[in-house]
């Protein structure tokens, strides 16, 4: 299977198990009246709308550069990614009106184990699903399966602590004549409200800063850095490094510095060695080289990135006024 049919297969997979929890919890939270199981159903409809945003962006992620998008379609899954977080707070939002209106005018709850049972379904599967999403989404590079993978991993935490106030409720119902205890509904609701807002937070600063097209992370620079001091004392010195990232696309270019009488031969295989080292570790990414003479005068952005020890620079500087 190729990497476009398994982030498809994946993203497919997340809308159809949203789907299905969507109804189920409706069904189960309006036959008890648990405003957390109609909380998490909600959640699972952000989920569903995400997954199918997931599904759309990838698609649109993978078309090819085009004349109106020359830089391609990447950044639909970090506009993807920002709407999934922007709806999570929405999502929220209603949740703790709802959960505060319980509070202040609570009701009881029958059926509770039905909707432990559900809860139970729930995690589970969205553990599962989420799992694939992770992996799929890390091996491909692609932020919309893993903000929808994110999504549904905090609906496995929310389910779970649902579940948990909801045994507490059966538990003092079956040991107790008449336990005060329904307020445990709402308050579960309110700690799903808060976990889902954390996540819609996480989600927004990662997403995001590609839109603002900031520099890709710094492991992945200092890697592109030790590639071209690789090739000393070929190359002299490098300059003017700058990187970002759309989706699973990154653009990367820098200058590097050659001796002034290399060939254009030279010089051309140099820099496809560098294109060709990039790419194997980076396999989307778009690298554009360009080359300078070095004359051993090193402006203050060249010295950071100058690969000459003093001696060497004094050598070719000497060398550059021979020629002259």
């Amino acid at each position: 299977m190729d990497v476009q049919s398994r982030k498809l297969r994946a993203a497919g997979l997340s809308v159809i198990s949203n789907t299905i929890l969507v109804v189920l919890k409706l069904v189960v939270g309006l036959l008890i009246g648990s405003v957390s199981i109609m909380s998490e159903a909600i959640h699972s409809g952000v989920d569903l709308l995400a997954a199918v945003i997931a599904l759309f962006s990838v698609r649109t992620s993978s078309l090819p550069a085009d004349k109106n998008h020359p830089f391609g379609h990447g950044k639909v899954e970090n506009i993807s990614g920002t709407i999934e977080a922007l709806l999570i707070f929405v999502a929220s939002g209603w949740i703790i009106f709802e959960a505060i209106r319980k509070l202040l005018h609570p009701q009881p709850i029958e059926y509770v184990g039905w909707g432990v049972v559900v809860m139970l379904i729930s995690a589970a599967v969205n553990l599962a699903v989420s799992e694939m999403l992770f992996k799929v989404g890390i091996e491909m590079d692609s932020i919309a399966l893993q903000a929808d993978g994110w999504h549904l991993r905090t609906d496995v935490y929310t389910s779970v602590g649902v579940m948990i106030s909801l045994s507490l409720i059966w538990i003092g119902h079956r040991f107790f004549p008449d336990p005060n205890v329904h307020w445990l509904d709402p308050v579960a609701a309110l700690g799903v409200a808060v976990l889902i807002m954390h996540a819609a937070y996480r989600l927004t600063i990662q997403s995001a800063r590609d839109l603002m097209d900031a520099q890709l992370p710094p492991e992945e620079e200092i890697w592109i850095r030790e590639l071209i001091k690789a090739h000393r004392p070929v190359i002299h010195g490098f300059h003017k490094l700058r990187t970002r990232k759309a989706g699973n696309f990154r653009f990367i270019e820098f200058h590097i510095k050659v001796d002034a009488e290399m060939s254009v031969e030279a010089s051309h295989r140099i820099t496809d060695e560098l294109s060709d080292g990039i790419e194997r570790r980076f396999p989307k990414a778009s690298v554009t080289i360009h080359t300078e003479p070095c004359d051993g005068r090193c402006d203050e952005s060249c010295r950071i990135g100058c690969l000459l020890s003093e001696e060497k620079r004094s050598d070719v500087r000497q060398a550059n006024n021979a020629i002259r």
